[in-house]
């Protein structure tokens, strides 16, 4: 009997120890799922669970399969870290997002504090890699980067025009201002104004007033498509003929729906598209063939994948802190936006910023492309 019984307890032991070693790799995906930015949580959303899928159609890595588990911060801190400690409890070891900068910052503490590597698709504001953790990285650039990209296009090319530095008070937004405005000094330009405004506004009476009475011609914003699309879209109702200039934080298709027709002309930061990537080709049918249009960071979600895997399958473990190691020496990781290593801070090797701008296609509608 009491052989039987042992004979039971190890067979067990072992098949539990076999199911421990073929347990799925949880990616945890946290953004905006709804409210103001869900249009850029659905990006990487369907970015990642593409990438999951076409992974996992091809075996997965190492003999495990990858499971999407979803978060949705609403573009909250406190909301952020809940959805991170959320992520510990259910056994994520790995983590896509955020979006806003304010929340991947304070959710990358309780990730680093738990083993878990997080890769953002979207988060600019230089701090995130900036304070010595081992698990944050980014598959986009920086603020420091677009911001100076920014100051020398308007410091060259619209020498003279009166320029109003506004922006919404977040990490993302003043941080990318004040980069913005470091470059324009730098340059010789010195801004007329510098206001902030609150997430949320939607009257923008006061603010185009002051701009119209200092002769205002460019309004750099830093922030989101949300107000950004009402001060263009005001501006214009109230006679200020004012180009706006912005950053990554516009490229949403709802930018256009929200500043209607005033959105054409306006300009802004972020890398070359990469849905023209040879190496995207083929995700971007994937993507269009179901319905969605991978613009803005839909594609940087799916590379965050691909280098989390490329990492797994290079370091022979889904160990985090090993996997953190291997993106931080085993580069370039292959992926849909093209070859990517990183630093020790877990920032890109090579920036990529350029000039787009919105205007008129053929069907009639307002689209950002290139410049």
């Amino acid at each position: 009997m009491k052989k039987s019984l042992m004979s039971g307890l190890v067979l067990a032991a072992s098949l539990a120890f076999a199911g421990a070693a073929h347990a799925d790799i949880k990616i945890g995906v946290a953004g905006p799922l709804t409210g103001a930015n869900a249009a850029f949580g659905a990006q990487l959303q369907k970015g990642a669970e593409q990438a999951v899928a076409d992974i996992n159609a091809k075996g997965g890595v190492l003999g495990q399969k990858l499971v999407v588990e979803l978060g949705d911060d609403v573009s909250d801190a406190k909301q952020g870290v809940s959805v991170a400690n959320k992520f510990v409890g259910d056994g994520v070891t790995f983590v896509i997002g955020h979006f806003n900068s304010s929340v991947s910052i304070p959710a990358s503490e309780v990730y680093a504090e738990n083993g878990i590597l997080q890769i953002t698709p979207a988060s600019t504001n230089p701090t995130f890699t900036e304070r010595g953790l081992w698990n944050t990285f980014r598959t986009c650039g920086r603020d420091d980067q677009q911001g100076a990209v920014a100051g020398k296009y308007i410091a060259e090319n619209l020498k003279g025009k009166p320029v109003a530095i506004i922006h919404d008070k977040t990490t993302y937004g003043q941080g990318l201002a004040d980069e913005t405005k470091k470059a324009l000094n730098a340059a010789g330009v010195t801004e007329v104004m510098y206001e902030g405004v609150n997430v949320g506004d939607k009257d923008f009476s006061a603010l185009i007033s002051k701009m119209k009475a200092a002769g205002v011609e460019i309004i750099y914003w830093g922030g989101l498509h949300t107000e950004g699309g009402l001060i263009v879209r005001q501006s214009a109702e109230q006679g200020l003929k004012a180009t706006l200039f912005s950053g990554d934080g516009i490229v949403s298709n709802e930018f256009a729906s929200i500043a209607g027709p005033a959105a054409e002309g306006t300009l802004n930061t972020f890398s070359p598209d990469p849905r023209k990537n040879p190496m995207a080709t083929a995700a971007v049918e994937e993507f269009r063939a179901a319905g969605f249009e991978p613009e803005a960071y839909t594609l940087y979600a799916y590379a965050s994948v691909q280098v989390i895997v490329d990492a797994i399958t290079k370091a022979g473990t889904a160990d985090p802190q090993k996997v953190a190691e291997t993106l931080k020496s085993g580069g370039p990781f292959e992926t849909v936006i093209g070859p990517l290593s990183f630093d020790a801070k877990g920032d890109r090797t090579t920036a990529d910023y350029v000039m787009w701008i919105w205007k008129k296609g053929d069907d009639g509608k307002i689209t950002n492309v290139p410049l």
